[in-house]
């Protein structure tokens, strides 16, 4: 599997440690030079040091070796504890780049902890090797293995559930393996948060251009309907869709601003709206959907 499991998971004892002095500076101090570290001030005769504990290890746990946990007996290890100036228990300190990043004394609720742990593993900028898995399933896409890069798409949303990236890449792997109503499916599970993200958009787009291509029509037969007649808009809007469903997206643009261009307002600007919907469907740096907006633009301006 992916992400946090099989062989690249890191083990508990990884990830929680009980620290002393004699190692303090190798399992805090070195070890936040790489990753964030969480140092659990505490005693067992400490009430709230039970709760907390538990607590915070559950959620250390849960970030899957973004962060990890040192846990200092403070009778054992006094002159750290004065070193840090740690007045009551439990108190907390996080490390990260060799210095005290953050603290809090006290027990925190679960929610207030979930949080702790998100500033520290955004400032690490770590993602739990999410960035990873994201380009090996474009490239499983890239590479034709559509069912391999849906799988991989849905873990990741599995394991991020407001990962939009992760989302329409779902959508699309499912689109080129040929499962639109699948991908159907999947849009409507997207979550409410990222529902109108960049990438859901796209993959979004991308649905209803496959959902037009299956009624495509002939291009032969559509392009002699449209040198015979010119002015024929219909006829024209839809070799524009036969052509993007053959891969001829350019093409397909072409068609679609001569549309805009001899009528902007025809079928309540039908032309602009298909133009806009391939340009979602495209990548934002993608040379096609950046000169057909440009051209767009000028005629808009013109």
């Amino acid at each position: 599997m992916l992400i946090g499991s099989g062989a690249d998971a890191p083990a508990a004892g990884d990830i929680i440690k009980d620290v002393t002095e004699a190692d303090f500076m190798t399992e805090v101090v070195e070890k936040s030079m790489e990753v964030p570290v969480i140092v659990d001030f505490w005693a067992p005769w400490c009430g709230p040091c039970k709760t907390l504990g538990p607590a915070l290890e559950a959620e250390v746990t849960k970030a899957k070796g973004r962060v990890v946990m040192a846990k200092v007996n403070v009778d054992e290890n006094q002159m750290i504890a004065s070193q840090l100036r740690v007045q009551s228990i439990p108190t907390v300190f996080a490390f990260y780049k060799g210095q005290p990043v953050d603290a809090f004394q006290g027990a925190l609720s679960q929610s207030e902890l979930k949080k702790f742990i998100e500033k520290l593993t955004a400032l690490s900028g770590d993602d739990g090797g999410l960035g990873e898995a994201l380009e090996a399933a474009e490239a499983m896409l890239a590479e034709g293995a559509f069912d391999d890069a849906a799988e991989t798409f849905e873990a990741i949303a599995g394991e991020e559930e407001e990962n939009a990236e992760a989302w329409g890449g779902w959508v699309r792997a499912l689109l080129a393996g040929g499962r639109a109503d699948d991908a159907a499916a999947t849009l409507e599970k997207v979550p409410a948060a990222i529902a109108n993200a960049g990438p859901v958009e796209a993959a979004r787009a991308q649905l209803q251009l496959a959902r037009q291509s299956e009624s495509a029509g002939p291009l032969d037969e559509l392009r002699g309907k449209v040198e015979a007649d010119p002015t024929d808009q219909q006829s024209r809007f839809d070799y524009a869709t036969a052509l993007y469903a053959a891969g001829n997206t350019e093409e397909a643009v072409d068609q679609l601003l001569e549309s805009f261009r001899r009528d902007r307002e025809w079928n309540d600007g039908a032309a602009k709206a298909q133009l806009i919907t391939i340009f979602d469907a495209l990548k934002a740096t993608d040379p096609i959907a950046q000169k057909g907006r440009r051209r767009m633009s000028s005629l808009i301006f013109a």
